[in-house]
């Protein structure tokens, strides 16, 4: 029998509007009823000790020793939601202005066989008051640099193997890639034209430290360097990417692995955009911000609830050997075909009635 979990995240997959309550309860024809969605997202223990029961045999079935862990936030767009710590504004980058939403950190692994995520953290934030200005804004306790760490742990705790962290420049600081380096594994990831290296020990130990930028780091190449605050030397490289205006941009990649080859930097980096992936089908796919919520549980659970469902699509995509979006297309058709065939009745039971015919 269906948990009502189990339920809602099929309505999530299976739906292409609003996802209410009351709308899941029409789905099953009253035999989910109302206050049973209701209720599931209010009492729901949607956090990461769950998550980990619901995602540990994808991992288990997909896991390699050579897996990566991919690691960004993302904004769940809720302009129409008051803020209460959960919803707050956000600038988001992908369309460079303030939103408010719903800011979340998440951590997913990565196989030749598939991905699925691990962890995830909303940036949840609290008013303060500022001691100059005196304004109350709002602000997180906890840095996404934390969030970060703690994901990165549990999923080293949980035996999750992996050889690579990628991330983007936001994440690549002295702190991150020590941490990465004491559970035994590697860190890569971009790096910003600013960040002072030194050419050798001898260099680093006597404060002698120079921008990225000044190297002109040629592609093709791989340096061997330091950098502050980690005692490992890192391998940097750099790589030329073109803009849709026909301007070009720089690339700068770091790694704890200074095995490394250049194509095999480049190559491995290019796995960062899986996340950017399962951010999308997200919120395409498992109806992430299709939720009229409006308390802070109910929001949070309702991700919870979203990410559930794309396990549960990335399980049907390893059976179908498909994509996700290939998947929602299937449904849609079928939801498509219902509708034109309940439209055939109507028209039919119309024809029955002359008078009521239009023109």
């Amino acid at each position: 029998m269906q948990t009502t979990l189990d339920l809602y995240t099929d309505y999530l997959l299976s739906s292409f509007g609003q996802t209410t309550a009351t709308g899941l309860s029409r789905l099953t024809d009253g035999a989910v009823g109302h206050d049973a969605g209701t209720d599931l997202l209010n009492r729901l223990q949607g956090d990461n000790r769950t998550l980990w029961q619901h995602v540990k045999p994808l991992i288990r079935q997909i896991q390699e020793p050579d897996g990566v862990l991919l690691t960004d936030d993302s904004i769940a767009h809720k302009p129409h939601s008051d803020e209460n710590g959960l919803v707050t504004t956000h600038y988001d980058h992908t369309c460079s202005e303030y939103v408010r939403g719903i800011n979340f950190v998440s951590l997913v692994y990565q196989t030749t066989k598939g991905q699925c995520p691990l962890s995830f953290e909303p940036v949840i934030k609290v008013q303060q008051c500022e001691l100059k200005t005196h304004k109350v804004v709002w602000r997180s306790e906890r840095t996404k640099h934390q969030m970060f760490q703690d994901m990165v742990r549990q999923a080293h705790q949980n035996a999750v193997p992996f050889r690579y962290v990628l991330a983007d420049s936001w994440y690549t600081n002295a702190d991150n890639i020590n941490l990465v380096l004491g559970l035994k594994h590697h860190y890569l990831g971009a790096v910003k034209s600013n960040l002072e290296i030194a050419l050798s020990k001898h260099d680093r130990a006597n404060g002698k430290f120079v921008k990225i930028s000044t190297l002109q780091l040629q592609p093709g190449t791989v340096l061997t360097v330091f950098i502050r605050s980690v005692q490992a030397p890192v391998a940097i490289c750099g790589d030329i990417l073109p803009n849709k205006d026909g301007s070009v941009g720089e690339l700068l990649l770091l790694t704890t692995d200074v095995t490394m080859t250049y194509q095999q930097l480049l190559t491995t980096y290019q796995k960062r955009w899986g996340i950017e992936e399962y951010h999308k089908s997200l919120k395409q796919n498992a109806s992430l911000e299709k939720s009229p919520t409006r308390t802070h549980r109910t929001q949070a659970n309702h991700l919870f609830a979203s990410i559930c469902a794309y396990v549960k699509l990335e399980r049907l995509r390893l059976m179908a050997h498909t994509n996700h979006f290939a998947l929602k297309g299937r449904l849609y058709l079928k939801a498509l075909q219902a509708a034109f065939a309940e439209l055939a009745v109507l028209k039919n039971q119309l024809s029955q009635h002359p008078q009521m015919e239009l023109a």
